[in-house]
């Protein structure tokens, strides 16, 4: 008896961990980012240099020894800027970002990061593609 109460037990708790779990992504899913008010400020290029540039370099090409390792997409390419929303780039940037197979292609920042700072770095990234000439 006391095993069918603990497997129950267990089986519920599964259930309640899926179902969290899918709740969540739903919400993460329907969160639209608004980056229009979001400023660029120094912190903004230290946070770029502390977090992001050992990959994507300063200039966002992802021309570092680690960004061609990870094969890095050229955050100046209009085109693959255009790939991705705001929404998409602040989820990837604060969850992580992984490839067709599951493999994980960017650590997620959502612990190290701030929701506004990741908005700022996704921002930044964005005016990277408008610098291009």
């Amino acid at each position: 008896m006391k095993n069918t109460r603990y497997i129950a037990t267990l089986f519920a708790l599964a259930l309640l961990v899926s179902w969290n779990a899918s709740v969540l992504n739903m919400n993460a899913a329907e969160t639209k980012i608004d980056l229009s008010d979001v400023k660029i400020t120094k912190d903004t290029v230290a946070l770029w240099k502390e977090h992001c540039s050992s990959c994507h370099g300063k200039d966002g090409k992802g021309k570092t020894k680690a960004g061609r390792k990870a094969k890095v997409k050229d955050l100046t390419d209009k085109k693959y800027q255009a790939s991705f929303t705001d929404t998409e780039g602040f989820l990837h940037t604060k969850n992580d970002m992984k490839d067709d197979k599951g493999k994980e292609q960017m650590k997620p920042f959502g612990e190290e990061l701030k929701d506004d700072q990741i908005k700022q770095l996704v921002k930044f990234a964005r005016v990277l593609a408008q610098k291009k000439k």
